[in-house]
C-alpha cells in the first residue's frame, strides 16, 4: 500500500511513505496516556465515541488527500482517535466483569485486536488490487461510523458521575503512582509487554526472514495470514473455556508452551544451521502464536483486576507500558537477526520463561483494588 500511495501522491522529503504507518502507531501510543484518565473524568462512552469521530475525520482526510503531507496528517488524526476506543473498552469491561468472566470477554476482544492486524496484509492486498489504496480507508470509515451509531444508540455508560475522577495533573500523578507502586500490576505490565514483544519481534523480522531464508516475497501475506490464525484460534478457544479451566491455569500452560516451542525451535534451527524447513517454521510459528493468543486476553484481565476505580488511567498505563516494554524487547532481540530463525526462537523461549516468572511473582502481591485519590 505504501508504494501505491507514494506513486499517486508523491514523496515529500524528509517524509516518506513509511511514515504512513509509523505516525499512526506513534500517535496511538501517545494518545493512550491521555484517553484513560480522560475517560475517568468524563465517562467511558464519551471518550469512546469522540475517539471514533476523530478517527473518522482522520480517515476522510486520508481518503481525500492529494499530497503525502495530508495523508500523514490524516493518519496522525486516525491514531489519536483510535486510542480512545482501545482504552475505553478495556475500562468498560473492567466495570462489567470480574475474574475469569473478564478474561473471557478480554479474549474475545483481543481475538479481533490481534488477528485483524495480522490478517490485514493479505486482505488489503486483495482490496487494493480491486479498488486502489483509498478503498482500504473507505472500509475503515464505514466500520467507524457503524460502531459509533451502535454505541450511541445501544451501549450504556458504565461509569456513573459520582465515581468519576477530575482530570487534574495532581490527581493523575497520585493515582498513577498508586497503580505503578502496586507490585502485582507493574509485574503484569512487564509480563504483558514481553509477550507482546515476542509477537512484535516476529512482525518486525518476518518479511526479511521469509525472503532471506526461503526466497518468499509475493506470497508472503498468505504465510503471514496462516500463522495469524494460531492467535485467532487460541483467543477464541480461550474465551470459550477460560471460565471452566481458570485463567491462572491456562496462563501457566501457555507460558510453558511458548517456552517449549522456543526451545525446540532453537534446537531445530541449530540442527539445520538456522534455516529451518519451511514446514517446520510454520508449525513452530503457529504453535507459538497459539500460546500468545491465549495469553493476551488473560494477562490484560489479570492486570486490570486490581484497578477498580482507576480503570481508565490503569488501562492507559498498561497499554503504554506494555507497548514500551514490547518495543525494547523486539528491538533488543531483533538486532541479532542474521537471516535465520534463531533469534525468533530465542525471543519465544525468553518470553515464555521470563513472563512465567513475573506472573508467579505477581501472584504473591496484594490483589486488593487500587483506591483512587480524589
Amino acid at each position: 500500500m505504501e508504494r501505491q500511495i507514494g506513486d499517486e501522491v508523491g514523496a515529500a522529503p524528509p517524509l516518506s511513505t513509511q511514515h504512513v504507518i509509523s505516525v499512526f502507531i506513534f500517535r496511538t501510543a501517545f494518545g493512550e496516556l491521555l484517553m484513560g484518565p480522560l475517560s475517568d473524568g468524563i465517562g467511558r462512552k464519551k471518550v469512546l465515541v469522540h475517539g471514533l469521530c476523530l478517527h473518522a475525520i482522520g480517515t476522510v482526510t486520508t481518503i481525500l488527500a492529494g499530497s503525502l503531507e495530508i495523508v500523514i496528517l490524516g493518519r496522525f488524526l486516525q491514531g489519536k482517535g483510535a486510542s480512545g476506543p482501545k482504552i475505553a473498552t478495556r475500562a468498560m469491561i473492567r466495570h462489567q466483569f470480574e475474574g475469569d468472566a473478564m478474561a473471557r470477554v478480554m479474549s474475545f476482544m483481543f481475538t479481533l485486536f490481534i488477528l485483524v492486524p495480522m490478517l490485514a496484509p493479505a486482505l488489503s492486498q486483495g482490496l487494493i488490487s480491486l479498488a486502489g489504496w483509498r478503498s482500504v480507508f473507505g472500509i475503515c470509515l464505514a466500520i467507524a461510523v457503524l460502531l459509533g451509531v451502535w454505541l450511541v444508540m445501544r451501549h450504556p455508560e458504565t461509569l456513573p458521575v459520582p465515581k468519576r475522577i477530575a482530570f487534574q495533573p495532581k490527581l493523575l500523578f497520585r493515582n498513577g503512582s498508586r497503580i505503578l507502586l502496586k507490585r502485582r500490576v507493574t509485574l503484569l505490565i512487564i509480563a504483558t509487554g514481553i509477550v507482546f514483544g515476542a509477537q512484535l519481534l516476529y512482525l518486525s523480522t518476518a518479511a526479511d526472514l521469509f525472503f532471506d531464508a526461503y526466497g518468499i516475497k509475493g506470497t508472503f501475506p498468505f504465510y503471514f495470514a496462516v500463522l495469524a490464525t494460531g492467535i485467532g484460534l487460541a483467543s477464541y478457544l480461550n474465551a470459550r473455556f477460560v471460565q471452566k479451566i481458570g485463567m491462572d491455569a491456562m496462563a501457566r500452560a501457555a507460558f510453558i508452551g511458548l517456552a517449549s516451542v522456543g526451545l525446540f525451535m532453537l534446537l531445530a534451527s541449530m540442527l539445520w544451521s538456522g534455516r529451518l524447513p519451511l514446514v517446520a517454521l510454520m508449525v513452530f510459528g503457529f504453535s507459538a502464536f497459539f500460546a500468545i493468543g491465549i495469553l493476551f486476553g488473560i494477562l490484560n484481565a489479570m492486570a486490570m483486576r486490581s484497578l477498580g476505580q482507576v480503570a481508565g488511567l490503569g488501562a492507559s498505563l498498561i497499554a503504554s507500558g506494555s507497548s514500551f516494554v514490547a518495543t525494547l524487547y523486539a528491538i533488543g532481540i531483533g538486532s541479532f537477526y542474521g537471516g535465520t530463525a534463531m533469534n525468533l526462537a530465542v525471543g519465544f523461549f525468553v518470553a515464555g520463561v521470563s513472563s512465567l516468572v513475573l506472573v508467579e511473582l505477581a501472584a504473591g502481591g496484594d490483589a486488593s483494588p487500587v483506591e483512587a485519590a480524589r
